[in-house]
C-alpha cells in the first residue's frame, strides 16, 4: 500500500482492468492506471468541448463567467482537497471530477430536456449515461478499440456517483451488458467525494456568476440565515474592504465550510461503519461522503434559494425555452434530411430505428453551444435570437 494511503481507498495496482484490456508494452511512462485514465480525458475532444458549452448562463459573452470546463476544473480541485485528507486516491477522484460533465449537451439542463422529448420513442435522454457512452463508445481515438477504455473504477465511478441506479436507461443498460459495472451497488469514497464536490462547487461558484449577472443581490444572499452570520463575520474581520472582494470572501468562506464538514462527517462515518476496503464501502449501503446533518439543511435551503433566485429566473426560463426550441429545431431537421448532417456522421446513420434517432442524439449531444448556434443559422438562415442574456 502507498503510504498515506487508506485501506478503503481505490488501489490502481489492483484494479479490475478495461474492457478491452491493455498492452503493457504500448505503456507510456510510469503511470498509474488511474492516472492514465485522467489523462485521456484531458487530453479528448470531448473535454476540450466543455469550454463552450453551458455552466449555468448560455453561449455567455462575458470572459469571467463559469462554463462546463472551469466548472470541472473547479470541482477538481475540491476533490482533491477532500481525497487527500481522507486518504483515497487523487488521481482517480480527479478523473471522475473531470469527466462526470462530459456528457451534457449543449445549453445544459435546456438542451437535455429537448434532447428527452425528441428521443421519446427511442429510450429518452439522460447526461449521465451519455457521459458513459461518449467515454466508451463515440470518443475514440485509438485503432484498437472503441471508446476511451477507461479502467472499471472511472467508468464505476460516472456511472453511479449518485449513488446505485436500480433502473438504468437504455445506454447505460447496453454499457453494463458489455462491460458490468455493478450498477446496484454504491460506489468507491472516491466517486462519492467527486459527487459532493460537484455540489460544493456550483452551489457556491454560481452565487459568484449570480451576482456577477445581476440577477442576485447581497440583500437577497442575507435572507439565508447561515450567509448573514458569515457575511457580519466577514465585515468585522475587514472592515472597510470594497463589497466586491467581501462577496468572494464570503464565497471562498463558504467552501472553505463545507469541505472540512465533508471531511469531518466522512471521517466519523468510516469510523462508525467500520469499512476497513474498498468493497466494505461499497458494500456498506450507504453514502459515506456527506454533509452532516445540519450543513445538509442548510445546503438543501441554499440549493433551493438558488433555484428560486436564479435558475428559475424569469429571464433564464426564457433563455432556457428559446434554447430548447434550438435543440428540437436542430433534431427535426437532421431526422428530416440527413444530408445536413456532417458527411461523417451521415455516412454510419442506422437506418433501422431506434439506432437512427439515437444515431442523431449523439451528434447534437456532443455540441457545443456555439456550434449548435452555427448550424441552426446555417439550416435556417438566421442565427436564433435571445440565447444570451449576460
Amino acid at each position: 500500500m502507498i503510504e498515506g494511503r487508506a485501506s478503503y481507498a481505490s488501489d490502481p495496482a489492483r484494479t479490475r482492468g478495461r474492457e478491452f484490456g491493455l498492452d503493457d508494452k504500448a505503456s507510456r511512462g510510469p503511470r498509474s492506471a488511474f492516472q492514465r485514465d485522467r489523462d485521456r480525458i484531458i487530453h479528448s475532444i470531448a473535454f476540450r468541448r466543455l469550454r463552450h458549452k453551458t455552466q449555468v448562463f448560455i453561449a455567455p459573452d462575458g470572459d469571467h463567467y463559469r462554463v462546463r470546463l472551469t466548472h470541472s476544473l473547479e470541482v477538481a480541485q475540491i476533490g482533491r482537497v477532500i481525497a487527500r485528507a481522507l486518504g483515497l486516491d487523487e488521481d482517480l477522484t480527479e478523473a471522475l471530477c473531470l469527466a462526470h460533465d462530459i456528457g451534457h449537451p449543449p445549453f445544459g439542463h435546456a438542451g437535455e430536456d429537448a434532447l428527452e422529448e425528441a428521443m421519446a420513442g427511442a429510450g429518452g435522454f439522460d447526461h449521465n449515461a451519455n457521459t458513459l457512452r461518449v467515454l466508451m463508445r463515440l470518443e475514440s481515438p485509438y485503432c484498437g478499440h472503441e471508446g476511451l477504455n477507461l479502467s472499471w473504477e472511472t467508468l464505476e465511478g460516472l456511472a453511479k456517483h449518485n449513488g446505485p441506479i436500480l433502473k438504468p436507461t437504455w445506454a447505460l443498460e447496453e454499457l453494463d451488458r458489455a462491460f458490468s459495472l455493478e450498477l446496484s451497488s454504491f460506489a468507491s469514497l472516491e466517486a462519492q467525494v467527486a459527487a459532493i464536490s460537484d455540489d460544493i462547487a456550483y452551489d457556491n461558484h454560481d452565487i459568484d456568476d449570480g451576482l456577477r449577472a445581476g440577477f442576485l443581490c447581497l440583500d437577497q444572499l442575507l435572507e439565508l440565515p447561515s450567509l448573514a452570520e458569515q457575511w457580519r463575520a466577514i465585515e468585522r474581520r475587514f472592515p472597510g474592504a470594497p463589497q466586491d472582494r467581501l462577496l468572494r470572501e464570503l464565497v471562498r468562506g463558504q467552501i472553505g465550510r463545507m469541505v472540512n464538514d465533508v471531511i469531518t462527517t466522512a471521517r466519523a462515518n468510516i469510523a462508525e461503519t467500520g469499512v476497513v476496503s474498498v468493497e466494505d464501502v461499497r458494500a456498506a449501503g450507504l453514502a459515506l461522503a456527506t454533509f452532516s446533518p445540519a450543513m445538509g439543511e442548510e445546503e438543501r435551503a441554499l440549493k433551493q434559494f438558488m433555484y428560486d433566485r436564479l435558475y428559475l429566473h424569469e429571464e433564464q426560463c426564457q433563455t432556457a425555452d428559446r434554447a430548447r426550441g434550438v435543440i428540437a429545431a436542430l433534431f427535426r431537421a437532421y431526422a428530416e434530411d440527413p444530408v445536413q448532417m456532417p458527411e461523417s456522421w451521415r455516412a454510419s446513420l442506422p437506418e433501422a430505428e431506434p439506432a437512427r434517432t439515437r444515431h442523431i442524439a449523439d451528434f447534437i449531444s456532443g455540441m457545443t453551444d456555439r456550434y449548435a448556434i452555427d448550424s441552426y443559422a446555417r439550416l435556417f438562415g438566421q442565427a436564433p435570437e435571445g440565447l444570451r442574456n449576460v
